[in-house]
């Protein structure tokens, strides 16, 4: 129905028609339309210059951090080096979990636009109205899933496959129980050899070429295995012991310094110092109880010089554990760096802090078979020293372990624990004695089988 004046009315759930004149904008609450922009500068960047990267049809995160790489260009006296904007430019990042990233430059064939089309990034002060522009690179992120990098060899299906029966043996092989694998080798070993059976006399078949084959390689293959001496022998050398010349006629002659150190680091290692202290009757300030209580003695003696060079390293290698740390592994044991060790070893020349450091340690470590070497070298160093004969208990607070452990270690050498008694004491105390013939502990054969 019309209105009086002719036009029509409009419903009731129409929205009001918009106003056709512009609201009047103050200039204090938008300062930017009465102030003009202008551009200050546009600048190139020197080394690398920013990145506006399109990811499409995947979603990454703020965080994801990328490394730039650019295109090398030799450059000749004619022509100039190119700015880092006209390089080449690619991103690479390897932190996802399952995608690598890779963001290049795509032209007409890609998804990044005109190869002839510049970006451009502007920085704008709203205050001022001044703009400083840089020239950007526009990049695409692509993602490539890492199982696609799988070689065509691990992906191919294996081309020999084995019968049900060899499937069948290869697992109880790996999962059986022992019973289950005895069965198997007995299977295997008739297989070879069968017997008729039918107690004629006959007698066992007759072995096939291919039998008589496996049976000379087997029989090759064997000819060149180690005895259950020389098995024993490489047990023995591989052991974290020194050496021992066990055909010695005297005791001597059994561990000899010069081999089991070193004739240049014996020869290396000063002690001069301690020499002249004991001379004047001067106090050697150590940090090894057993060495306190024995280098005023050791410097008068005949033979002073080769004495105190033995505890001379018999006290580097005590400081040399002492001034270790826990590792992160259980058992190990973390060494200082080099130039801490040569001030902790010091007056020791580089040599003997190498020799150190190479014999009892590998790569700042210190394994169970380093610790246990450096133990027995002391208890060995000990008994020389004591002339074959010396009470543990120094020692022992030295290298802060138990009375069991350090009797451990004397054993491993040789060495004979005894229990002895001194005049006036009610309590024995071990001795470590190191004779001919040495006693070494036998090896476990393991625990016996029970009987049903």
């Amino acid at each position: 129905m019309a209105a009086e004046n002719g036009r029509k009315r409009k419903r009731a759930g129409e929205e009001k028609s918009k106003p056709k004149k512009k609201p009047a904008i103050d200039p204090k609450t938008a300062p930017m339309a009465s102030t003009s922009i202008h551009i200050t500068s546009i600048t190139k960047a020197q080394y690398c210059p920013p990145v506006i990267a399109t990811t499409p049809g995947m979603h990454l995160k703020n965080n994801v951090p990328f490394r730039p790489y650019q295109k090398k260009t030799k450059s000749t006296k004619r022509s100039r080096r190119l700015p880092p904007s006209s390089q080449e430019l690619m991103l690479h990042s390897t932190k996802h979990r399952t995608v690598d990233l890779t963001g290049r430059e795509e032209g007409l064939s890609g998804h990044g636009g005109e190869p002839l089309q510049r970006q451009y990034l502007a920085i704008l002060d709203p205050k001022t109205g001044k703009m400083e522009v840089m020239e950007a690179k526009k990049l695409v992120v692509r993602g490539t899933v890492r199982a696609k990098h799988a070689t065509e060899e691990a992906m191919a299906a294996p081309i020999e496959t084995k019968s049900y029966q060899d499937q069948k043996i290869d697992l109880g092989q790996t999962f059986g129980t022992r019973k289950a694998k005895k069965i198997i080798e007995s299977n295997a070993m008739n297989a070879i050899v069968q017997d008729t059976g039918a107690g004629d006399g006959s007698g066992p078949e007759k072995l096939d070429a291919a039998s008589k084959a496996m049976l000379s390689q087997i029989g090759q293959a064997t000819s060149s295995m180690a005895t259950r001496e020389q098995l024993q022998a490489a047990i023995d050398e591989s052991k974290p012991v020194p050496p021992a010349n066990l055909e010695a006629d005297e005791v001597a002659d059994v561990y000899d310094p010069n081999v089991f150190i070193g004739a240049e680091i014996l020869k290396a290692v000063p002690v001069r110092d301690w020499h002249e202290a004991v001379q004047r009757n001067d106090d050697i300030q150590v940090m090894s109880r057993f060495v306190a209580r024995r280098v005023q003695a050791m410097g008068q003696q005949d033979r002073a010089l080769e004495k105190l060079r033995l505890l001379r390293y018999l006290y580097f290698l005590i400081v040399f554990f002492l001034h270790t740390k826990e590792g992160r592994q259980r058992g190990t044991r973390r060494i200082p760096p080099k130039e801490v060790m040569a001030r902790n070893l010091a007056p020791a020349p580089q040599a003997v802090v190498e020799n150190i450091r190479r014999k009892f340690s590998d790569g700042g470590e210190m394994r169970k078979f380093h610790i246990d070497l450096l133990m027995t070298h002391c208890c060995l160093l000990t008994c020389l020293l004591d002339n074959f004969e010396t009470e543990p208990q120094d020692l022992r607070e030295d290298l802060r372990v138990d009375q069991k452990t350090i009797n451990q270690y004397f054993q491993e050498i040789g060495a004979r624990i005894l229990q002895r008694k001194r005049p006036g004491e009610t309590k024995s105390r071990s001795i470590a004695k190191l004779a001919l013939p040495l006693r070494f502990p036998k090896q476990s054969m393991g625990m016996a089988k029970r009987r049903r």
